[in-house]
């Protein structure tokens, strides 16, 4: 049973930065749809690219690893309702149709609306992306200009067919309001972003904000092997500034390839452009001196932790270089 993967796609530099609001990882998941006769709907949501399997059936016909609808044969036009594993601003759509060649959709639309409390019947729903053409076996990017946070989007497609994966790149609507709660400031959820990072090649720092422990090594950021002086690092920006009184340095299931020690500095900047934070990171004082670390193990930090009064932006030295899993940064967040 011959099994095709999907070629490598190099998502374009500008959306490296976005979060996927439609990650099923995340929490993002399919609500209804119109059809899914050869293929379940919530396919096309996984975080993994998409597979082609040769000689995989089922009782409705060929596998396929997305969401496929049945031959329309009436007027219409099939869709699916997503909501989104967190709220936020959209900028871009990728509506990947790989491996699907003649069953591939004519073209397609997106909608989107606010539902927080997710009651749908009287949503008001703005068009993203009018019905634009598709094409076979391929990645779609379409930009998206709205200045509105949505919980949900529509994706309809023109007349029937099917999507391998659906993106909706976008930031991230801060959920946490409550000052005088502790939280994970950095976490996904709560807002936080990568900016900016040294090297990426086994695994993206992104996935250092991740919501849950990691899933296997492939599920941390994890650079290449250093042959030259000097260390690693990611910058990374809190959800909301505040003040951090715990830290945590997951290393799950790096063993032979965790780093032998990770450093955390710290700064507050207001309205700084990403590319300036480079250069200036090397200088921020730090929040965390650097400490050894174990293999597959949740390193804990509250008493090595130096005194900030206020926090928006983090730098992650990972020394000399290797994976961490996960990092957590608990503390109450501080508007003045």
């Amino acid at each position: 049973m011959a099994t095709l993967f999907a070629p490598l796609f190099e998502i374009p530099a500008p959306l490296l930065q976005l979060t996927n609001l439609a990650d099923a990882r995340i929490g993002a998941e399919v609500l209804e749809c119109s059809d899914e006769f050869f293929a379940e709907a919530k396919r096309m949501l996984q975080f993994d690219a998409p597979i082609f399997v040769e000689d995989k059936f089922d009782d409705h016909g060929k596998w396929m690893d997305g969401w496929e609808t049945r031959r329309k044969r009436h007027v219409g036009y099939d869709w699916a309702i997503i909501r989104l594993g967190v709220a936020g601003k959209i900028q871009a759509v990728d509506i990947d149709t790989t491996f699907f060649t003649g069953n591939y959709p004519a073209s397609a639309s997106v909608e989107a609306c606010y539902a927080p409390e997710g009651d749908l019947s009287q949503v008001e729903w703005h068009s993203l992306l009018s019905n634009s053409v598709l094409g076979s076996s391929q990645h779609h990017l379409f930009d998206v200009s709205s200045e509105y946070t949505f919980t949900h989007v529509r994706l309809n497609i023109f007349p029937d067919g099917g999507v391998a994966r659906f993106r909706v790149y976008g930031t991230v609507a801060m959920q946490h309001t409550n000052s005088e709660e502790n939280v994970d400031l950095l976490a996904l959820e709560n807002g936080g972003r990568v900016i900016a990072y040294s090297d990426a090649h086994f695994g993206h720092p992104r996935n250092l904000i991740n919501p849950g422990r990691g899933i296997n090594m492939g599920d941390g950021w994890e650079t290449k092997r250093r042959r030259a002086p000097g260390f690693d690092w990611c910058i990374l920006a809190l959800g909301q500034a505040g003040q951090i009184d715990k830290l945590e340095v997951d290393t799950a299931h790096f063993k032979g390839n965790y780093p032998a020690q990770v450093s955390i500095q710290a700064t507050y900047i207001e309205d700084a452009t990403d590319p300036q934070l480079i250069p200036q990171s090397m200088f921020w004082p730090y929040l965390l001196e650097a400490q050894d670390m174990q293999m597959d193990h949740i390193h804990l930090f509250m008493n090595e932790i130096l005194q900030h009064e206020k926090i928006s932006h983090l730098r992650i030295n990972m020394i000399p270089d290797g994976g961490i899993s996960r990092i957590r940064a608990w503390g109450k967040t501080k508007k003045e």
